[in-house]
Formats: C-alpha cells, sequence, structure tokens
C-alpha cells in the first residue's frame, strides 16, 4: 500500500516540481502499438522493475464498435509494455458502473482476443475485496470509502481512459475514470453514491485517496457531444502519456479546444493534485497544436471552448 499512501499526501500546486506529459501520433489501432507505447513509458523510468502494475482502464459498457471504451489494443500493447520494462505482474482492471455483467462487457470488445487468457490478469474491482479508506479531502459530504484491495495494493495504477466529453462533468479523462474504483458491490450501480455526493466533489475525493501515479490517455478514437456513451466517435489520432494525471487531463483539454480551468473538478485538483497551467507542464513529443482537434460538447458546456 506505500503507493496508495504516498499518493494520499496533498501538496499544494506551487510546491510541485513541473509534470510531464508526452503526445504521441497514432493514426489507428492497427498500427504497430507496442514500440511506440514502450518507448514512451522508457522516457518516464517509471520504477517498475518487480512490481506490480495495475492497468485501470475505462470499460464503460457492451461495446462492439469500440467506441465508449479504452481499445483493447491500446490496453494489450501497454501491458506488454510495462511487463517488457520488468514487472512481476500487470494486472488489468474496472468496476463497471452502468451494468453488472463485466464479462459480457470485456466479451463485447474483445478483451481476451488481444491480451490472451484473462484469468489472472483481469480484475472485476465491482466485486473485489475491499478496506476502508478516511478521506483526506472532505470535498463531498462523504467521510470515507471503501476501496478494492487490487487497487490499494499495486505499486503503480495507471489510469487509461478514453478522450471523451462527459454530459455531467464536461470531460472524463484520467481522474474520472477513476470513479471506476468505487466498489459496485458496496455502492450498487450505477454508483449514485457518488452522484448524490457531486461528482465534482467526488472525483477530488477519489483521487487524493488513490491517486493514480501514471496516465495513458486513448485519444486515438475519441468521442465527442453527449459522452461518455451517447457521444459521437472523434478520431484524435493521439496517445497522451504523463507522471501526473491533472497535467494530462489539462492536456487532453488543450487537445479538444477546452479550458481546463473551466472544468470545475480539474480547477480545483489543480490547487492540490497536481498541475494545469502550461507554464508548470514540461510538453515532450509533438506539440498540442499538431494534434488539437476541437470537440463538441453539449451547449449546457459551451463555456469550457476555447474562443475560436
Amino acid at each position: 500500500m506505500t503507493a496508495m499512501l504516498r499518493n494520499r499526501t496533498l501538496i499544494p500546486s506551487f510546491q510541485r516540481p513541473p509534470s510531464r506529459v508526452m503526445i504521441r501520433r497514432a493514426a489507428s489501432y492497427e498500427q504497430e502499438l507496442g514500440a511506440l507505447i514502450y518507448e514512451s513509458l522508457v522516457e518516464f523510468a517509471l520504477p517498475v522493475k518487480d512490481k506490480v502494475v495495475l492497468l485501470k482502464a475505462n470499460l464503460v459498457g457492451l461495446d462492439p464498435l469500440g467506441v465508449m471504451n479504452t481499445h483493447p489494443a491500446v490496453i494489450a500493447a501497454t501491458r506488454e509494455s510495462f511487463l517488457r520494462l520488468g514487472a512481476s505482474q500487470v494486472l488489468i482492471g474496472d468496476g463497471p458502473a452502468m451494468d453488472r455483467d463485466t464479462e459480457a462487457i470485456l466479451e463485447s470488445v474483445r478483451l481476451c482476443e488481444f491480451v490472451g487468457p484473462l484469468a489472472g490478469v483481469f480484475v472485476d474491482l465491482n466485486i473485489d475485496e475491499v478496506e476502508r479508506v478516511p478521506l483526506a479531502t472532505r470535498a463531498s459530504r462523504l467521510k470515507e470509502l471503501y476501496f478494492p484491495r487490487t487497487v490499494l495494493g499495486a505499486d503503480l495504477v495507471v489510469s487509461m481512459p478514453k478522450l471523451k466529453t462527459h454530459h455531467w462533468a464536461g470531460v472524463t479523462l484520467s481522474l474520472k475514470n477513476m470513479f471506476g474504483t468505487v466498489p459496485g458491490s458496496c455502492y450498487g450501480w450505477p454508483k449514485n453514491i457518488l452522484h448524490w455526493a457531486g461528482i465534482d466533489n467526488a472525483i477530488l475525493d477519489i483521487n487524493a485517496a488513490v491517486k493514480p501515479d501514471f496516465a495513458i490517455v486513448d485519444g486515438i478514437v475519441g468521442m465527442e457531444g453527449n459522452g461518455p456513451i451517447q457521444g459521437t466517435p472523434k478520431p484524435s489520432g493521439a496517445l497522451i502519456f504523463g507522471d501526473d494525471p491533472v497535467a494530462v487531463d489539462a492536456t487532453c483539454c488543450r487537445i479538444m479546444g477546452l479550458l481546463p480551468d473551466r472544468i470545475r473538478y480539474l480547477a480545483a485538483a489543480g490547487t492540490m493534485l497536481g498541475h494545469i497551467n502550461s507554464d508548470k507542464i514540461q510538453q515532450l513529443g509533438e506539440p498540442i497544436r499538431a494534434v488539437r482537434s476541437v470537440f463538441t460538447v453539449l451547449p449546457e458546456f459551451s463555456s469550457l471552448m476555447e474562443a475560436a
């Protein structure tokens, strides 16, 4: 639980060193992603040798067309890359909020075709054994949450969302993706306790308790409009990597043509969990302008958009 205890420390932005975010072009899921992802991870020199890594994928629901979930090609290539880097075990996990049948979701996205047998590899975080974690931030009215032991016990947690808009939060990226660590076995489906507590505040509480150590965003094909489920596919041709999930999400917003400081939970996260200001983010790989692709949003979120 060492990594999780470290990440529960809240550090004001002005006391944090600059964060690093890398943007890599990736035109399609059919191209060779293994080398690209491995080379990108090498740049960050993550301490993964002999460690347990958890890839927290975004598996929202049944998705035979592969437009709403983290693509299995990205998940598989990431898993192989961490194993090449010396990780002793690389698990994949999620706790879908909208559907109790996680196995059906895995079948719909054909995860086993890309990863191989899932026994001992995939963990359904909805039904994993849990431990109680007091919340340090109290951004919401919640005082504690139960989290899966697989999440708490991993040496490195990697949030792997899809680049998407969200009909309640504005965007759903690496921070919002951590909703999937809250187990349905304790809080039901679709985990309404988090919505009743306020989505923005719940995102802050969850990430202060189990903040991911790294983020990889699948922006090869994202989703715009009425995301995270009923939106329109949006090709962006990019993978985004970073050692500060807040900075990764801020960079993703700029790729999407959105203003990160106008997304309530992200602006708040920038004060205690990471950086959103561009002068505090070391941009590696491609510049934002090279992959920028303006995403449409619902009318109630029009204020998030950058000026044309």
